[in-house]
């Protein structure tokens, strides 16, 4: 199993140790997604253009039901 070495936590992560997250190792072809509590526990990899659409659509601006 491959494991990139360039890990990245969100910056939302909270205080203390901040282990409360996922981290993501992102590639050119792909992201590579994992438990921070559980780093070892396996890896999710995703094609960077879906990840991309996703990040996206979790930046947009919510419209709200009237």
């Amino acid at each position: 199993m491959y494991t990139p070495d360039n890990w990245r936590k969100s910056s939302y992560s909270g205080s203390g140790d901040g282990n409360a997250c996922v981290e993501i190792a992102p590639h050119p072809t792909h992201i590579s997604i994992r438990d921070s509590k559980a780093p070892t526990a396996g890896i999710l990899t995703i094609p960077a253009a879906p990840f991309a659409l996703f990040i996206n659509a979790l930046k947009a601006p919510t419209v709200k039901n009237p």
